[in-house]
């Protein structure tokens, strides 16, 4: 007896379009008729082929064949009491011979024709039984010596009922994978679309009105201008009279842009909960297939899912899979993934383009998407999602402490002064291995010295007390990371310091020194030479004080290359290149570049002059402050970790006063990392980034 549905609409029994899946109702399919015609095909061959044994003949025939040397080959049935003939071929083209009159006489001149090209036996009669004929045919050899001997095969073919299971085996295989391949095996078992015949249908994921999503704008913090763009939008499907009465229209799309770990996912996550229409959320990667033809038909078909449930949201996450800009590289050119971006533009915005779908998007490629998606009419609007400012990571981590247990002593306003540069994704990382270190420590409460060891854990890597370092290698490390130190504390540009620090940490850092950077849209010219200095100043102790240089500084190296190559070919900050910038945004010139080789010679001089000139500004002030640099560094190798308080507990306070950061409300992008790493000594000369 069937037991009543009783199921309630939740996500899990929802089928892509709401629907439940136990009231559809399966339609017949005309590829089902291609399947029973294939089957039947190959039935009749397998049947022909077992069954067939050419024309009926008699045994004296048989004879005078064989004296006229027209038998290649004899086959004895002993079950079914029968000899087959196997004619050579001469025999075959000769139509003088008995066989060939024998087919005259039985068969059209055509099927003769077919019957010379069938490998199989030509002729077959009936015998009493394999014993006797072996003893006639033995005595009509030594009657007619001169007579070539044709060997007989004796075998058993099995009763009927064995030939037909050996006959209908393969085609029962062959008919159910067909019917594996013809049947809907969805997520649940059931109707959700997996077939092969339904692989041009959209994959996107459903979100209707009764449907629960557990996040809503509530837990989105930092993003307050996104927040408000995408709030609107929402209202606009929820109220369109609101703002078509003062004769605006409603926009066709937005476009999510920001640096991977900001909130753009998470942002669409809050939309699918608080709107109250349709949801469909999907993947740029959900388009491409191996099929041709099959992106361009899911776009079709996520249109029209779209349209019957208008007004509606379509997210489309990393839709850079898809809206590469087309025809840039010839080489590199993909027709199917054009294809699909096509459809996508038409579905967008084209003759038949209807009202009420809005379309959100997300990606951390702007530059590589195509020109006519992003124009006005399609993603009418570009929210830009950046990383948080002092207020917004504060914000953030108030978010992610709530289902943390943490102590009365945390500070997070300090939190996030010591965070700039981090995104949502990098602070939840943090609040998560600051409560998995509390943890491991047996405590009660996460408290600031736990968070201090996560930042450093996200920023530096894994602590490796254990790793064994000489000597003279740590006394190297000391001296080159109070070097940096030093630098930082004397110059006037530089960024605050933090901690300094020689334990190794990842899988190439022996030490490094962590400062506050200040959070600022413009840097000049003074300021960027303060942090070159600062940078070199790790390879000017070593040579100070050992007379000699190490692997250490190859991280330092790379970073002020890249920082004195863009003040000279990118911010027009040297006067013999001039106020020009080589820059190229869409990155095109991969090949070329934009200059001359006299200019790129010219480019590199004034780069490395203007390096040197740090270098030497950097070792005269450790000369200066060489005493300093030789207490700093004996206290690291005592201490190995020091903090701020105790590096003005050795050589005073900094000299120049520190600006506090203002609170302000807007969002502010950091264009420099926050931290400082040294790359190993004692190991190769890869890079190691701080975030």
């Amino acid at each position: 007896m069937n037991q009543p549905n009783n199921k309630k609409n939740i996500p899990g029994n929802q089928s892509p379009l709401g629907e439940d899946p136990q009231k559809k109702k399966s339609k017949f399919n005309i590829y089902w008729i291609y399947g029973i015609v294939f089957i039947a095909m190959i039935s009749y061959n397998l049947f022909r082929s077992v069954n067939s044994a050419g024309l009926e003949t008699d045994q004296q025939k048989f004879y005078q064949m064989l004296k006229q040397g027209d038998v290649e080959e004899i086959k004895t049935i002993r079950n079914k009491k029968i000899v087959r003939v196997f004619i050579n071929k001469d025999s075959l083209n000769n139509k003088s011979s008995e066989y060939a009159k024998l087919l005259f006489d039985k068969l059209d001149p055509k099927k003769y024709e077919t019957a010379k090209k069938l490998n199989e036996p030509q002729l077959f009669f009936s015998i009493i039984d394999d014993k006797t004929f072996s003893e006639q045919l033995g005595k009509f050899y030594e009657q007619n010596p001169s007579i070539r001997q044709v060997p007989d095969k004796p075998e058993d073919e099995g009763e009927l009922f064995s030939q037909i299971i050996s006959s209908l085996l393969p085609i029962l295989l062959i008919g159910f994978l067909f019917f594996i391949m013809m049947r809907k095996v969805g997520p649940g078992g059931g109707g959700g679309g997996g077939g092969i015949f339904n692989i041009g249908k959209s994959k996107a994921t459903l979100f209707e009105k009764g449907t629960k999503v557990n996040i809503n704008f509530g837990d989105v913090a930092g993003l307050d201008e996104a927040k408000v763009e995408v709030m609107e939008i929402v209202d606009f499907l929820k109220n369109p009279k609101k703002y078509t009465a003062l004769g605006g229209k409603i926009p066709k799309g937005a476009l999510l842009v920001g640096p991977p770990g900001t909130g753009k996912t998470l942002l669409a996550k809050a939309v699918a909960g608080e709107a109250q229409v349709p949801f469909f959320s999907l993947s740029g990667s959900d388009f491409v297939e191996m099929f041709v033809g099959v992106g361009a038909s899911r776009v079709r078909d996520l249109f029209k899912q779209a349209r019957e449930k208008a007004p509606c949201i379509i997210f489309i996450d990393e839709i850079d899979a898809i809206g590469r800009a087309r025809g840039k590289n010839v080489m590199m050119s993909n027709d199917e993934r054009e294809n699909t971006l096509n459809q996508l533009l038409v579905e967008m915005d084209g003759f038949g383009t209807d009202l009420g779908i809005i379309i959100l998007a997300a990606t951390n490629r702007p530059d590589v998407l195509d020109s006519a998606l992003l124009r006005p009419g399609r993603f009418d609007r570009q929210i830009t999602i950046d990383r948080p400012d002092l207020v917004g990571r504060e914000a953030i981590f108030k978010v992610h402490l709530n289902p943390i247990k943490t102590s009365d002593n945390l500070d997070i306003h300090k939190l996030a002064e010591q965070t700039p540069g981090f995104a949502g994704a990098d602070i939840a990382n943090v609040c998560n291995e600051a409560a998995l270190i509390a943890a491991r420590k047996n405590k009660e409460a996460v408290d600031m010295s736990d968070f201090q060891d996560a930042i450093d854990r996200v920023i530096g890597g894994l602590e490796k007390k254990n790793k064994i370092i000489s000597p003279e290698e740590k006394e190297i490390i000391a001296y080159h990371e109070a070097g940096h130190a030093i630098c930082g504390w004397y110059l006037e540009h530089a960024y605050p310091l933090l901690k300094v620090t020689i334990v190794p940490r990842g899988t190439a850092a022996l030490g490094y020194a962590q400062y506050t950077p200040k959070e600022q849209y413009l840097y000049n010219t003074d300021q960027l030479i303060d942090q070159i200095c600062m940078t070199l100043g790790g390879r000017a102790s070593e040579e100070i004080f050992f007379g000699k240089i190490s692997t250490g500084a190859s991280n330092d190296l790379q970073q002020i290359t890249k920082i004195a190559y863009s003040m000279v070919t990118m911010y027009g900050m040297n006067e013999k290149v001039g106020n020009i910038s080589f820059y190229d945004p869409a990155q095109e010139n991969y090949f070329t570049k934009p200059y001359s080789e006299e200019t790129g010679k010219m480019i590199d001089q004034e780069v490395r002059k203007l390096i040197d000139e740090a270098y030497v500004k950097t070792k005269k002030l450790l000369l200066d402050k060489k005493e300093d640099v030789e207490k700093l560094a004996k206290e690291l190798l005592v201490k190995e970790v020091l903090f701020k308080s105790d590096v003005e507990g050795l050589i005073g306070k900094r000299p120049f006063e520190e600006k506090k950061i203002l609170e302000v409300e807007e969002t502010q992008q950091i264009p420099e990392t926050s931290s400082h790493i040294d790359e190993s000594i004692a190991s190769n000369n890869q890079d190691t980034h701080d975030e």
